[in-house]
């Protein structure tokens, strides 16, 4: 196993939260751990594509699989994960539309 360093562990938690789908998964799996189909039909997404977003999350460290008997329970790979997205949701922001205006095509805002 690798050691990241602070700046890759936040730009792993970054690269996950920069996908709406992801980011809603992330928060789901904070209230609960849970299973791929039941996490598609909570999302509104295909089973591919959840599949797909839960192998980016845990090759970003951030959800682990934990096999039961012929499925995998999907849970975040630290409760600390979940104290955070819950501060980074409590965050207040003052956000300045014209200040990404410019820089909206290269993903800024």
């Amino acid at each position: 196993m690798q050691t990241a360093t602070h700046g890759q562990v936040l730009a792993r938690f970054g690269h996950a939260l920069s996908d709406p789908t992801r980011a809603r998964l992330l928060l789901a799996l904070c209230d609960a751990p849970g299973y791929p189909a039941r996490l598609a039909e909570l999302l509104g997404t295909s089973r591919q594509n959840l599949s797909n977003h839960l192998a980016c999350l845990r090759g970003c460290g951030l959800v682990v699989a934990v096999p039961e008997g012929r499925r995998s329970r999907y849970e975040l790979a630290d409760a600390k994960l979940a104290h955070a997205l819950r501060d980074l949701l409590g965050l207040v922001l003052a956000v300045d539309p014209t200040a990404c205006a410019e820089s909206d095509a290269a993903g800024c805002c």
